[in-house]
């Protein structure tokens, strides 16, 4: 079992930059690639971004492709998700998740992922 807890969520101007932080604890030595999606108002829930653990590989959503910026601490357990150039159509609860399979590259499909986070909420005010 793998639990992740997501912080660095809140309301930031547009234009602004937060960091979001997931750590994994219980068995994070299983974890392969880890994720962010995100769920707004109203919306299903997107892909935003992952990483590879092994080799740090990373996969963005044409969304926030050079807005966000994913990276991993392995010593930590810890991936973030660096958001800079706020939009108010970022505004969800931004959810980190993990897989423990290996497929050779970072995935958007949530079915590939086996544990999720409760999820952090970012408002963007314009």
């Amino acid at each position: 079992q793998v639990q992740l807890i997501e912080s660095g969520g809140g309301l930031v101007q547009a234009g602004g930059s937060l960091r979001l932080s997931c750590v994994a604890s219980g068995r994070p030595s299983s974890i392969r690639a880890m994720g962010w999606f995100r769920r707004a108002p109203g919306k299903e829930r997107e892909f935003a971004a992952a990483i590879r653990w092994s080799d740090g590989s990373t996969f963005y959503a044409e969304s926030v492709k050079g807005r966000f910026t994913i990276s991993r601490d392995n010593a930590k357990n810890t991936v973030y998700l660096q958001m800079n150039m706020l939009k108010p159509e970022d505004t969800a609860v931004y959810y980190c998740a993990a897989e423990t399979t290996d497929w050779g590259r970072p995935t958007k499909e949530e079915d590939e992922y086996d544990y999720w986070g409760q999820g952090t909420q970012v408002t963007v005010s314009s």
